[in-house]
C-alpha cells in the first residue's frame, strides 16, 4: 500500500467525519464507532432510547457517503420477503423484485420488534453479503452495511435478537441522553431557519473502498493478537485466568467474532487517529463497543443486578497488556 493512497484514505474519512459532526450534536464516541464498522466492513446495534438521532445519524451517514439507503421499519406482521425481496411474474416469466436489503447503507428500525422468522432473514446478508430467494442467491452490493437501532427500555410487542444474530453485529453502540448544552444546540438547529439539513455526499464509492482496503492491510504485531485473544479468552468460565466476575456471573463468554471485532475496531480507530501502529489504548477504545453484547450473564448475575460492563471491566483488569 502506496502512502499516497493512505493519505488520500485518511483524507477522505476526516470530510466524512466533519460531515457527520455537522448535523449530529454530540455523540462523538457513537459516530466513531459507526465509522469503525464501515471501515471494518462490519455491522452496528444502535440502542438509546428514541428521539436521541439514531435514525438521523444512519441517514446522515449514507447522505455524506454517496451510497444507496434503504429504511426497514420492522413490525410484528413484517415478513421476510417485505426485506429480502421476491420473484414476481410478468410477461417475460418470473423475475426477481429486490428487498430494501439491496441497499449500501441497510437501516433496520427498531429491529426488536420483528418476529424471530423475520429477523432471521437478516443473517446470511449481514454474514454472507448475498440474500437467497428460492434457488437462487443475489450478491449484495459492496460496500455493504447494516445499521439495527432497539429501544433498551420498551419490551411489551419486542422480541430479543437471538444470540446467534447479536453476535453478527461487530460492534454494539450505547446512544447516551444530550448534556445541557448539546441539548440546546439541538433544539436550536431544529427550530431555526430550515431546520437540519443533511450533508452533501463528501466520498465516492471508490474511496471507501480504499479506506477499507487500507484498514485491512493495516498491520498488527503478533504481541497485540495474542492480548486480544487473552482477554477474548478470559471471558469464558472455566479458562484459566478468568476473573471471579466471569466465574460467578457469566454463562457464555464472547465468540472468536469479539476477537475479531477487537483488533479491526482499534485499527480503524489508530487509522482515524493518523496512526499506521496500534497502541494498548486503541484496543482498550474498542473493548466495550465489540464484546459488550457478547457476554451472556446467568441468573444469579440478573438477580444482583450485575451488568456485562462491570464483568468486562475486571476482564480488562486481569489481563495485564503487552
Amino acid at each position: 500500500m502506496e502512502r499516497t493512497e493512505i493519505d488520500k484514505a485518511q483524507e477522505a474519512l476526516s470530510k466524512l467525519k466533519d460531515a457527520i459532526s455537522a448535523v449530529i450534536v454530540g455523540q462523538k464516541d457513537v459516530i466513531e464507532v459507526v465509522l469503525w464498522a464501515l471501515l471494518s466492513r462490519g455491522h452496528v446495534l444502535l440502542e438509546g432510547v428514541p428521539g436521541l438521532g439514531k435514525t438521523l445519524l444512519v441517514r446522515a451517514l449514507s447522505r455524506a457517503l454517496g451510497l444507496s439507503f434503504s429504511r426497514i421499519q420492522c413490525t410484528p406482521d413484517l415478513m421476510p420477503a417485505d426485506i429480502l425481496g421476491t420473484n414476481v411474474f410478468s410477461e417475460d416469466g418470473f423475475r426477481f423484485l429486490p428487498g430494501p436489503i439491496f441497499a449500501h447503507v441497510v437501516l433496520a428500525d427498531e429491529i426488536n420488534r420483528a418476529t424471530p422468522k423475520t429477523q432471521s432473514a437478516l443473517l446470511e446478508a449481514m454474514q454472507e453479503r448475498q440474500a437467497t430467494v428460492g434457488n437462487i442467491t443475489h450478491p449484495l452490493p459492496d460496500p455493504f452495511i447494516v445499521l439495527a437501532t432497539q429501544n433498551p427500555i420498551e419490551m411489551e410487542g419486542t422480541y430479543p435478537l437471538p444470540e446467534a444474530q447479536v453476535d453478527r453485529f461487530l460492534f454494539k453502540a450505547e446512544v447516551r441522553y444530550p448534556e445541557e448544552r448539546e441539548l440546546v444546540e439541538i433544539i436550536r438547529r431544529n427550530t431555526e431557519g430550515e431546520g437540519l439539513v443533511l450533508p452533501d455526499p463528501v466520498l465516492t464509492r471508490e474511496d471507501v473502498l480504499l479506506c477499507q482496503r487500507v484498514v485491512r492491510e493495516f498491520p498488527v504485531h503478533e504481541e497485540f493478537l495474542s492480548y486480544v485473544a487473552k482477554l477474548v479468552l478470559a471471558t469464558h468460565p472455566g479458562r484459566k485466568g478468568a476473573p471471579p466476575a466471569v466465574q460467578k456471573y457469566v454463562l457464555y463468554g464472547a465468540s472468536p467474532r469479539g476477537g475479531l471485532a477487537l483488533i479491526l475496531g482499534a485499527k480503524a480507530r489508530a487509522f482515524l487517529s493518523g496512526r499506521f501502529h496500534l497502541e494498548v489504548e486503541d484496543i482498550g477504545r474498542a473493548f466495550r463497543p465489540a464484546l459488550i453484547h457478547r457476554l451472556i450473564l446467568n441468573f444469579r448475575a440478573e438477580a444482583e443486578g450485575v451488568t456485562p460492563w462491570q464483568v468486562l471491566e475486571e476482564v480488562w483488569e486481569a489481563v495485564p497488556p503487552p
